[in-house]
């Protein structure tokens, strides 16, 4: 194996974080800002990239981070090395109430596609880069533009997703309808187009944009049902304007309660 054999155990129920066991001299890499703890002996160093690449020299780093550019990601990612002869510790949290996913890449023939901000870590030796799409339609309308990232390799990576997580097997021909924002990541062979939803009225009322994603099998999708898109829409939606008080949507007075509370802005 190319990538470092990393043990690993994953903890709560909405609010998950992952436990990374590392031997002496394994490493994992993580996303900027998805660190929770680790133990004593811990070495974190801040790498170019994934530092998957060895002796690429200067270009060959910077190429590595343009890479991260491109998917709207940081230019650096953080590696955890374990320096000392004992096993040690270090865990990554998730950004948001969900769940996190463990990918085996050896199970997907070395490589599984996901949206720009699924990854989460993944063990020392698995290339994170960026998947471009052939498709004009899905470049324009997919949400997540012409580039989603990709995980290369031979060992384990960890994806996070929204909500609650559906894993669904297409079969070779199978066809899988999906709102863009929904999708997490899957496997090399599923085919993704984006369709057109059609109709006046489901384009100008229906409220699910105008667009969906196509997955056609054979291959492995995993489907989120809340996007972090989606929360934080919900979330603006929600919150107070102009600094004043609010009741929250349940609130029985609502609007009434503003004026007797005397906060009556017309």
């Amino acid at each position: 194996m190319t990538a470092h054999e990393i043990d690993y155990r994953i903890y709560g129920e909405e609010m998950q974080y992952v436990e990374i066991e590392l031997d002496p001299q394994e490493g994992v890499v993580a996303e900027a800002g998805s660190f929770m703890m680790m133990d004593d002996g811990i070495k974190m160093e801040t790498i170019f990239g994934d530092g998957s690449q060895k002796d690429t020299g200067f270009l060959g780093k910077i190429l590595g981070a343009g890479k991260r550019i491109l998917t709207g990601e940081s230019l650096f990612m953080t590696a955890f090395y374990n320096t000392v002869s004992g096993k040690k510790n270090v865990s990554f949290a998730s950004p948001y109430p969900g769940k996190i996913v463990p990918i085996d890449l050896t199970e997907f023939r070395g490589k599984f596609v996901c949206q720009k901000d699924a990854f989460l870590c993944a063990a020392k030796g698995v290339s994170v880069g960026i998947e471009f799409s052939k498709k004009l339609g899905r470049g324009l309308f997919g949400g997540e533009g012409f580039i989603m990232q990709k995980l290369e390799g031979d060992g384990m990576a960890f994806v996070h997703a929204g909500g609650t997580m559906s894993k669904k097997v297409l079969q070779a021909g199978e066809i899988l309808k999906v709102d863009t924002g929904c999708i997490v990541g899957f496997t090399q062979d599923v085919d993704y187009d984006i369709e057109f939803v059609g109709g006046i009225k489901n384009t100008v009322f229906g409220g699910e944009g105008l667009f969906f994603a196509k997955l056609q099998g054979p291959g492995t999708v995993y489907i989120q049902s809340l996007p972090f898109s989606r929360l934080a829409g919900r979330v603006l939606a929600t919150a107070p304007r102009g600094g004043g008080k609010d009741r929250g949507e349940g609130s029985i007075l609502g609007g009434i309660g503003d004026i007797l509370d005397g906060d009556n802005r017309f």
